[in-house]
């Protein structure tokens, strides 16, 4: 069963606050993948402890840097779970994870941070992290 929805808003509120575009079904996904041009990030949002303190605040700081994706783009885990199983097609061949944060160019992954790679790292070393894949891909 889904998370209720009072509950994950506020969680929520912190990706679409600064600009991230919800894709809240299947069909939300695949407009968003299919027609995508340029780079786009998707961030897979928990409720857990470490998107809280760890993927959210790094996402938000990394788009501090002068270079950032065109698109902004999350679902969220447990309680989008048509959009969310969608999303994790996309970043195939990585298995499912929450929080997870994919880069993509051209609709292509090409930059994929995992929740193994996100769980007891400081946020700002995970910004680093994206700042450094928009440097490379987000030209």
């Amino acid at each position: 069963m889904p998370y209720p929805e009072q509950m994950v808003a506020p969680m929520r509120a912190d990706l679409s606050d600064v600009g991230f575009k919800e894709l809240h079904n299947q069909a939300d996904v695949i407009s968003a993948m299919e027609e995508q041009k340029g780079t786009a990030l998707l961030v897979v949002n928990s409720v857990c402890g470490c998107a809280a303190g760890n993927a959210r605040p790094a996402v938000k700081m990394s788009l501090e840097s002068e270079t950032h994706p065109d698109q902004l783009l999350t679902v969220f885990a447990g309680q989008d779970l048509d959009a969310t199983d969608e999303a994790r097609k996309y970043m195939f061949p990585y298995p499912p994870s929450s929080p997870a944060i994919a880069l993509f160019k051209d609709g292509k992954l090409v930059h994929m941070i995992e929740r193994h790679h996100i769980e007891g790292r400081p946020a700002q070393m995970i910004a680093e992290n994206l700042k450094l894949a928009y440097k490379e891909f987000c030209i």
